[in-house]
């Protein structure tokens, strides 16, 4: 990013949202004499559309996305996730910024392993301020991450807990209710390792109950779930 005009996406299903990314675009542009072309898209296929058509010459230094975009219509792309990896792939060098109304610290946690963004909004803590000091940072000094993503992240490092991926998405399932003979078709093991999985969990919480519910509600209150 050596250049003072850099190339823009504004990917999210609200305009709401896109308009207020543009004025505070606007007056980062105003104040610190950046000048930025500005792309907007409103679902997945649009957002491919702009992907497919953006030059070669002028690729993306910064991607505002979504993560709770309505699927493709040929549900080949079915969230911004997706869509995430899929502007990765094609553009490696873009700084991604992710909103999200998820602040649930497995959402969080999850979308860090699958995209590392270079920014984390999520909506509730966003402000037309929030939004302007966002920008400069992922102009100048990548990441930045607003209050709630920062709460979450210091809760798993600071954990005394350390859960592998597939626990944590066991913990998940279960707090969603998901039924055990649904749980063997997301995580790929056998119930019988599942079950495994539980009781060395509740070991690990310390949750002398056999009940889900109380392993669930310590998890929650560990910041797992």
């Amino acid at each position: 990013m050596k250049t003072k005009n850099y190339h823009i996406a504004l990917i999210d299903d609200h305009p709401l949202i896109t308009d207020a990314y543009k004025n505070a675009l606007e007056y980062v542009s105003e104040q610190d004499g950046t000048t930025f072309n500005i792309v907007v898209a409103h679902s997945c296929d649009e957002a491919r559309y702009i992907l497919d058509n953006a030059s070669p010459l002028h690729p993306f230094d910064i991607v505002f996305l979504d993560i709770q975009l309505p699927p493709s219509g040929d549900s080949d792309i079915i969230s911004g996730e997706d869509l995430g990896l899929e502007i990765r792939k094609r553009f490696p060098r873009a700084r991604i910024a992710v909103s999200t109304t998820f602040n649930d610290h497995y959402r969080i946690h999850s979308i860090f392993e699958s995209l590392n963004p270079d920014g984390f909004l999520i909506k509730g803590d966003i402000t037309p301020d929030e939004l302007i000091t966002a920008i400069r940072h992922l102009i100048a000094e990548p990441p930045y991450y607003s209050k709630t993503v920062m709460q979450s992240l210091r809760q798993y490092i600071t954990s005394d807990f350390l859960l592998d991926k597939i626990d944590r998405q066991l913990l998940y399932q279960l707090s969603l209710g998901t039924k055990m003979k649904t749980i063997t078709t997301i995580i790929p093991l056998s119930r019988a390792a599942i079950e495994k999985r539980k009781r060395h969990l509740k070991d690990i919480f310390d949750v002398e109950s056999g009940e889900d519910r109380d392993l669930i509600l310590r998890a929650r209150e560990k910041g797992f779930i």
